[in-house]
């Protein structure tokens, strides 16, 4: 049984090219990340032949996918080697797939994956690298929400331009805010000063953090990227233990201290039974503006020798570059459509790995159900 189920309308106008002769040239064409075609995967739909004119859709498994152009040029070559082809229409759409695991649970009905941007440490970036993945992922066309998980320190209002309250339903919802294409909520948008200081004990942390879960109508959504508390702490464990994480990113710089407490955040999750995408190097290195010549200001190689000591896939070299903060200050990402620097491109690549990833991960699940059946 197929993933998606194929519809497609019947075949009319010229003989000489036949359904079956599309498919089975499509039936040549494979998903480059699962390595299955992507007929038997029921990624085509709404096949049309017209005097020599074939028109379908290709599914996608997430509109961020890195592989887009390649897999539609691999399906224009494969139907236009049909005889009597004239001309091939594909259209690319895609449709998000879910982590089953969050299939079994009522917090968030509407939310297809949860990805946890975590640090070991504080001061090694991790909320700059959460919120340009969820802008980045956003502007790839996926429905994006961001959740500040970081109670005592929560920085989402700043780095976002958003300092406003939401709003609350009939129904006791609340509202979250909206800034660049990205749902948001945050315990900072709460508070009556943004100098307030949380002095909270670790039940009353589980409780808001469980509130913003629950309390919260965040709607359909492709990905909700939480941005975590640096550490290892109360709120790792409420969210790990109120929801199945789809995967977990590392955030952490070349320095050993860095390096050495990503490990701890890798041994943490992995001990909750999260999976863990992977690892991002953030100010990984700099290039002068000048000269074009690249510094390696806190060292380099780490990110890649922790990843490949921990056995998990280095996602991401981010550079460290004046704009990403001055950006992170005014409220403007460098994630955003506001930016075109290879600082954006950067985030751009980190989002297309990350819903790759997620994308195998839940089509490897999907599979295994299938073929066990």
């Amino acid at each position: 049984m197929p993933i998606f189920k194929r519809q497609s309308a019947p075949t009319v106008g010229s003989s000489e090219v036949t359904e079956s002769q599309v498919l089975a040239a499509l039936g040549t064409v494979q998903d480059p990340d699962l390595h299955k075609d992507l007929v038997t995967l029921g990624m085509i739909r709404n096949l049309e032949i017209a005097d020599g004119v074939v028109r379908f859709a290709v599914v996608l498994t997430t509109p961020a996918c890195p592989l887009k152009e390649r897999i539609h040029n691999d399906c224009v070559a494969a139907v236009k080697g049909i005889a009597g082809v004239r001309d091939v229409e594909v259209t690319m759409t895609s449709s998000t797939a879910r982590d089953s695991a969050l299939g079994s649970q009522a917090l968030l009905p509407g939310v297809r994956n949860i990805v946890a941007v975590a640090s070991g440490k504080g001061g090694v970036g991790k909320s700059t690298v959460a919120v340009n993945l969820a802008v980045a992922l956003a502007q790839s066309g996926a429905a994006v929400g961001l959740l500040d998980a970081d109670i005592y320190g929560p920085s989402i209002p700043l780095m976002l331009g958003v300092q406003s309250q939401p709003d609350v339903t009939a129904e006791r919802k609340i509202v979250p805010l909206v800034a660049h294409g990205v749902k948001l909520m945050s315990i900072g948008f709460l508070l009556p000063d943004p100098d307030t200081a949380m002095v909270w004990r670790g039940p009353m942390v589980h409780s808001a953090l469980r509130n913003f879960l629950q309390d919260v109508d965040w709607g359909e959504l492709d990905y909700l990227v939480v941005d975590m508390p640096p550490g290892t702490g109360d709120a790792h464990l409420t969210l790990t233990q109120s929801i199945p994480l789809t995967g977990a990113v590392i955030v952490t710089t070349p320095q050993d201290v860095a390096l050495a407490d990503a490990r701890k955040g890798v041994t943490m999750f992995r001990k909750t039974n999260a999976p863990i995408l992977g690892i991002v190097e953030n100010m990984s290195y700099f290039i002068a503006p000048d000269t074009g010549t690249r510094y390696d200001i806190f060292r380099s190689g780490g990110g890649k020798a922790a990843a490949a000591q921990l056995g998990v896939p280095l996602l991401a070299e981010i550079p460290i570059d004046p704009s990403i903060c001055e950006g992170g200050d005014a409220g403007v990402p460098a994630a955003s459509g506001e930016s075109r620097s290879p600082q954006r491109e950067a985030f751009m690549e980190l989002a297309r790995v990350v819903a790759q990833k997620v994308s195998i991960q839940n089509l490897s699940q999907e599979l295994t159900v299938i073929e066990s059946n």
